[in-house]
């Protein structure tokens, strides 16, 4: 064994009384450290912040489909609201509603109409735009608002011996916002399934 040129550490002969010490000296930092925490944070918004969100408060509601009179004849079927999206469509900062409509047929698969709605201060939702009319005997299966946009695929039938709950067409159509109307900006030509 080789022997050490150094002399011997303090160390390296520890007792009791060196463990005893050290763990008050570590109990001291610890209780020093939860005495000395900074203060509760706090944080207010400059004036300008202020205002913002006092004249504007919070963010207007999408319209509310439910209740809504929409232009489809049914028959006193009724109506089913089969989906629906919020998004500011006219860049006017407040949301409207994109409502995929059919008639409460109970079987079957009934045309869609896609309609979009609109609120104004107090007043109840309205339809101010029909982007897909259920006369054109068109379904709707992906749909979504995104962006200012909305799209959707449109199924439908190629003839009427086509059973009507197995669509055999399937186009890509989507619509935004242009000047005072609604514009499809695009849509893949029908196409079998």
């Amino acid at each position: 064994m080789q022997t050490s040129a150094l002399p011997d550490l303090a160390h390296t002969a520890t007792k009791p009384v060196h463990w005893l010490a050290t763990a008050a000296a570590m109990a001291g930092v610890v209780a020093a450290a939860g005495l000395l925490q900074p203060g509760t944070a706090t944080a207010t918004a400059t004036a300008p912040e202020q205002r913002t969100t006092t004249q504007q408060g919070a963010p207007p509601a999408a319209p509310d489909p439910a209740g809504v009179e929409f232009p489809l004849e049914c028959g006193g079927a009724g109506t089913t609201v089969a989906k629906q999206a919020p998004g500011d469509l006219d860049g006017d900062g407040r949301p409207e509603t994109v409502a995929v409509v059919h008639c409460d047929a109970g079987s079957g698969t009934p045309p869609s109409g896609i309609y979009v709605l609109t609120q104004g201060s107090g007043a109840a939702p309205r339809v101010v735009a029909t982007l897909v009319d259920p006369a054109d005997k068109k379904t709707v299966g992906e749909f979504a608002v995104s962006e200012g946009r909305v799209s959707a695929t449109l199924l439908g039938y190629s003839s009427l011996e086509v059973p009507r709950c197995c669509p055999d067409q399937e186009e890509q159509a989507s619509w935004r916002w242009k000047g005072n109307a609604f514009v499809r900006t695009s849509g893949d030509l029908a196409r079998a399934v």
